[in-house]
């Protein structure tokens, strides 16, 4: 296991300084323990088998409902406390093994993808990393049995991407409860949950800071609105909660008071991945429907599956889904390993994962034609599902100004050793010239390079490590040309995210691929080979691109045609007028 606490914590985070830390990605993390894979297969095989049987997609999207049976026989099961310590009833998986059961969940319906991902990925999250004995022995049993179900309520009327401004308020009475007064918003499990990890604004310690409070069904105070009416995932219990006085425990506080805004950022971490590995799930469905489909369907005299422009599709499809899932897998096998500042790798997965099954699911429907756009056919159903995934769990556009400003961080501490110089000691401050000049001098002469990949990859590992390179130089270039303002450059934190993720992903196909020809040969891996040089050459020019774009755009025309849209309030250059 390699020392995650070794230079930065994060492996995507060291890239952004010119390091690649390979013994926190090679070899690739593939799970070995052959007791944990038998229960995933058999997991899996169970939810296969049941799901055949009882779960019938458009009979949810239809009646907007899940029976509560469901959840029952999941539990019986074993498939809702996957990564609780068997002490709990649990099954005690490990992250990979737990991403790989969502995985085949994400291929049967989206509702109950997001129900149980709601229950598990965050909603019990929580009790399980930060609860005390006592609360772990009173809620996971039932939980991990699907006796009852967990939620997570963070979003607010006024605070959504923007969660550190909630309103809702917990205040502390004599006898060590709390009053919490506040309303939520778009919670998941939201009618039906009967445990909800619930966060609020309290005084600690003289500062206003946030805690997290575990909320029961039946606590007086406690209501929950009436369900949404939502484009799709119909069968989800989407409503807002109320708190109107309830009480609250002192031993229902989840974690230390103060610390809510960091607990729920990490649960969220959590959700993120698991998003990311769902959409894996998803985009091999949806690859398995098309290819059915251009192999057996006939047009002008020969398959769809001929045709060019169809062979561009899949070819995108499966090369793509190559490089998402390495990336996914390498993420969960980071936390596996120990990592644990994983904020930006489960982020960028996340991105990635539900934008590439959006794009996917478009260009299926597309080979489809006409068909694909009855409700009889899975496609449109689909299209509705997945359309709220770039937004929830953090909205897409926000996640990459995450990723951005979380990478520059520690760079920019580097960089305040050249800002605080004192020029009138130029002795004392020599050496931090020097140390400067040496380290651009040696990214110059010896520049990042991926020694643990492949012999047979070495082209593409020397691309992948000059690209480390410029990250880190085109990460320096933006902090000296807007200083603190890099904050509100969202157009240059998008292409800065996106050209990371890419460059995160040619690393996690390299790891990945480099494992493949180890254990099975290069020759006995030509189809793997091919379609990772395919990837990551693809991925490269993305990165190039969008780096290059950084300082070569048209920013400020955007910026103004948008502003004059908002005095117009309208298009405003109609070319036909009937007024």
């Amino acid at each position: 296991m390699a020392d995650a606490t070794t230079s930065v914590p994060a492996f995507a985070k060291s890239l952004v300084l010119g390091e690649i830390d390979e013994d926190l990605v090679f070899p690739f993390p593939i799970r070995r323990d052959a007791e944990e894979e038998d229960r995933i297969r058999r997991l899996n095989a169970d939810l296969r088998s049941y799901a055949a049987e009882h779960i019938d997609s458009r009979a949810i999207d239809d009646a907007a409902w899940i029976d509560d049976q469901v959840f029952h026989d999941l539990g019986e099961l074993g498939l809702m406390g996957l990564y609780v310590p068997t002490r709990y009833g649990g099954q005690g998986l490990s992250q990979t093994g737990y991403a790989r059961v969502f995985e085949t969940l994400g291929q049967v319906d989206g509702s109950l993808t997001v129900a149980l991902g709601v229950h598990q990925s965050i909603g019990m999250k929580g009790i399980v990393l930060f609860g005390t004995d006592e609360q772990k022995e009173r809620f996971l049993p039932d939980l991990a049995a699907g006796r009852k179900l967990a939620g997570f309520a963070l979003t607010e009327p006024t605070a959504g991407s923007d969660a550190y401004n909630l309103r809702s308020r917990a205040v502390r009475q004599p006898d060590g409860s709390w009053t919490l007064n506040g309303e939520k918003r778009w919670i998941g499990n939201g009618g039906r949950g009967s445990v909800l990890v619930t966060f609020a604004r309290s005084e600690v310690g003289g500062a206003d800071r946030h805690t997290a409070f575990i909320v029961e069904r039946g606590m007086e105070g406690f209501e929950s609105g009436e369900r949404y009416d939502t484009m799709g995932l119909r069968g989800n219990d989407l409503r807002p909660l109320y708190f109107k006085d309830v009480r609250i425990p002192p031993e229902n506080v989840l974690g230390e008071p103060g610390d809510g805004f960091r607990i729920a950022m990490e649960i969220l971490n959590n959700g993120r991945m698991s998003l990311g590995t769902g959409s894996v799930g998803l985009a091999k469905r949806l690859l398995d429907l098309t290819i059915e489909h251009v192999t057996e369907r006939h047009q002008f005299g020969r398959p769809l599956a001929d045709f060019d422009m169809v062979e561009d599709k899949i070819g995108w499809m499966v090369s793509y889904l190559f490089g998402l899932e390495s990336m996914a897998y390498l993420t969960t096998g980071l936390v596996d390993a120990g990592v644990t500042d994983y904020a930006v790798e489960s982020a960028l997965a996340k991105v990635a994962g539900t934008e590439f099954v959006w794009r996917q699911a478009n260009r299926a429907l597309q080979l489809k034609g006409g068909a694909g756009y009855m409700r009889t056919e899975p496609y449109e159903q689909i299209l509705r599902d997945i359309r709220i995934f770039p937004i929830f769990e953090g909205a897409n556009d926000v996640l990459r100004s995450f990723v951005t400003l979380s990478v520059l961080e520690p760079l920019g501490e580097q960089l305040d050793l050249l800002t605080d110089i004192d020029l009138r000691d130029p002795i004392g401050t020599l050496g931090t010239f020097a140390d400067y000049a040496l380290d651009r001098l040696r990214r110059g002469i010896l520049p990042t390079a991926v020694t643990r990949a492949h012999p047979e990859l070495r082209p593409l590992a020397g691309r992948a490590g000059a690209q480390v390179a410029r990250l880190r130089n085109e990460a320096e270039r933006l902090l000296r040309r807007h200083g603190r303002s890099i904050t509100s450059q969202g157009m240059k934190h998008r292409r800065f995210s996106d050209a990371l993720a890419d460059v995160y992903a040619q690393l996690a196909v390299l790891s990945r691929v480099t494992s493949i020809f180890e254990e099975h040969g290069v020759e006995n891996s030509a189809q793997e080979r091919f379609i990772a040089e395919t990837f990551c050459t693809r991925a490269a020019s993305r990165v190039d691109d969008a780096l290059s774009r950084l300082h070569d755009n048209d920013d400020d025309r955007m910026h103004e045609i948008a502003r004059l849209a908002y005095e117009r309030g309208a298009y405003g250059y109609a070319l036909y007028e009937d007024l």
